[in-house]
């Protein structure tokens, strides 16, 4: 049995509710005609264990700290001018007094307009991690569409998803399959950039 966890709005539930009608529907289907094969993994674990992936979310963390740091300076300086008017303001005219309100508004404004850029739905920080993490991800569920082909699985979640499971049987679990998958790639990969770079260096040595 499946359950979806609340963290949304009222319509949004509905929508994850028929989901789940259908997506019972559909696997009731398929254990009534031949019996679904089934399994899980956990995609949090995988990339946690994943060193490109550890590399792209230490990457996104220092520009998320810089960015922050940015935002933080310009907070401190709004700070400034405000104090330093709060200081100067009996001395000046309506005049003045206006002009200088007007540019703290729009200073503040600025931080404002600054803090979307970076940490907005479509920010800086959502277009880096996409730009970051989106390729790792794909090579999960690549491997996981593969497996899922050559053992014949009707359905593969992920646990670490909106959809939970209340019970999971660990002989369903493919997780440590796609982690073995995964390192075979990179250390396939790693032979290849070591046989690269020694015929890169006998080249150099040849001329």
């Amino acid at each position: 049995m499946y359950v979806y966890i609340n963290k949304e709005n009222h319509h949004s539930m509905k929508i994850k509710m028929l989901f789940s009608a259908i997506l019972y529907m559909v696997m009731f289907e398929a254990q009534a005609q031949r019996g679904a094969r089934i399994a899980y993994i956990d995609m949090d674990v995988i990339l946690s264990k994943n060193k490109e992936y550890s590399t792209a979310v230490q990457l996104l963390d220092e520009k998320i700290s810089q960015w922050s740091k940015e935002i933080e300076l310009k907070q401190i300086q709004l700070k400034q001018i405000e104090d330093q008017f709060a200081v100067e303001k009996i001395l000046l005219t309506p005049e003045l007094i206006a002009d200088r309100e007007l540019e703290i508004k729009d200073f503040a404004f600025e931080i404002v307009t600054l803090q979307e850029k970076r940490f907005g739905p479509i920010g800086d920080m959502m277009i880096q991690k996409k730009q970051l993490l989106k390729p790792v991800q794909d090579q999960v569920l690549s491997i996981v569409q593969d497996i899922a082909k050559e053992r014949k699985y009707d359905f593969v979640f992920d646990r670490s998803s909106d959809i939970i499971m209340l019970y999971s049987a660990k002989n369903y679990d493919i997780s440590d399959l796609v982690l073995r998958r995964i390192q075979a790639q990179e250390r396939i990969k790693e032979r290849k950039d070591k046989i690269n770079s020694a015929k890169n260096v006998l080249h150099r040595v040849g001329n």
